[in-house]
């Protein structure tokens, strides 16, 4: 029987090249990266602010080593000592400013309760809220581009926690994940869903194009699920980040797909967010009953964590959203650099 060709056809992935220095930090490891040598002592690093730019730029090229890494540069950075205690240096900062920023709930089950109370009055107050109601092409556009940050690698973050979990909660997981991943269809995999959303609005779909453009609240949000996926002690913080993030994607995937309909957006981009309004619906009930429910039947002691990993998420998204709403209610760009 003759092999006939796949009718997918996977765009061809390049790494991307690093992005420019925000400060002290930064620029000595960029300067380092790009030098081939290990990073000077950078002093600035322990007393850094733990949610400002410079940290988290720096951040962001510490764990992008550990996926696609950058252009030209050698895979074996990715566990180089230096790297690897300045990348320590830089958590802990980050870590204690989450730490003291949260309100710290008393249990789970508040915690997620929290996050299911939409906004009351004529007037709700959120990104979504905004773009559904009064976002125009323009606005669309830089939200996609910002987002593209962890929607080109959609739940890749959340892999890691996978070898930390067992029995229910590494089961319900899996699944959730399989569906994220498109179910086994390159075609379907939610990062691909995403490219073809940024194209269809006259987005470019590299992997890592728009760092630059991204404020500092925006490489926070992502890198708060590299931190806690890459650390074995936050495995339960990275399943309370995942649970955040399940519980509030369908009720503002649907108002993103109303956004983008009533600005006529065309099939492509509806469609990615029309996937997450049924599919992480569903996805929902698994990971607070099977993943969150069989983590804490196994070890109840990481209940604190679970509550860190929803709490830092709604403190970062919080963080992003008033960013965001503040430049675009005074009809500025929320983007560091143009988006085309």
């Amino acid at each position: 029987m003759p092999i006939t060709a796949p009718e997918y056809a996977e765009p061809r992935r390049t790494a991307p090249a690093l992005p420019a220095p925000r400060g002290e930090i930064s620029a000595r490891l960029l300067t380092a990266l790009r030098s081939g040598r290990a990073p000077d002592p950078v002093g600035a690093a322990a007393d850094a602010d733990g949610l400002g730019d410079d940290l988290h730029l720096a951040l962001y090229v510490l764990y992008e080593l550990h996926y696609q890494g950058f252009e030209a540069l050698p895979e074996q950075l990715e566990w180089d000592p230096a790297l690897l205690a300045l990348r320590h240096t830089l958590e802990e900062r980050f870590l204690a400013a989450l730490r003291a920023g949260v309100p710290g709930v008393p249990d789970v089950r508040a915690a997620l309760m929290g996050l299911l109370v939409e906004p009351t009055g004529h007037d709700p107050t959120s990104v979504t809220h905004f773009l559904q109601r009064q976002g125009e092409p323009w606005h669309l556009r830089e939200y996609a581009a910002l987002r593209s940050l962890y929607h080109l690698k959609e739940a890749d973050p959340h892999c890691w926690v996978l070898p930390r979990l067992h029995g229910r909660a590494k089961a319900g997981m899996v699944a959730v994940l399989y569906d994220e991943f498109g179910a086994g269809r390159a075609e379907q995999v939610h990062a691909r869903l995403f490219a073809d959303l940024m194209a269809d609005l006259g987005l470019e779909t590299e992997y890592g194009r728009y760092v630059d453009a991204a404020p500092g609240e925006m490489l926070a949000v992502v890198n708060l699920m590299s931190l806690c996926g890459l650390r074995r002690a936050l495995r339960g913080a990275s399943v309370g980040h995942f649970a955040a993030v399940e519980v509030t994607s369908s009720p503002g995937s649907r108002r993103l797909a109303k956004a983008l309909r009533r600005t006529g957006a065309g099939a492509a981009a509806v469609r990615f967010y029309e996937e997450h309004v049924e599919a992480d619906a569903v996805h929902e009930q698994v990971v607070r009953r099977e993943v969150i429910g069989g983590l804490l039947d196994q070890e109840p002691r990481l209940e604190e964590d679970v509550v860190f990993g929803i709490e830092a998420t709604v403190l970062l998204e919080d963080r992003l959203g008033a960013t965001l709403l503040s430049r675009w209610h005074h009809h500025r760009s929320a983007l560091r650099t143009p988006s085309s």
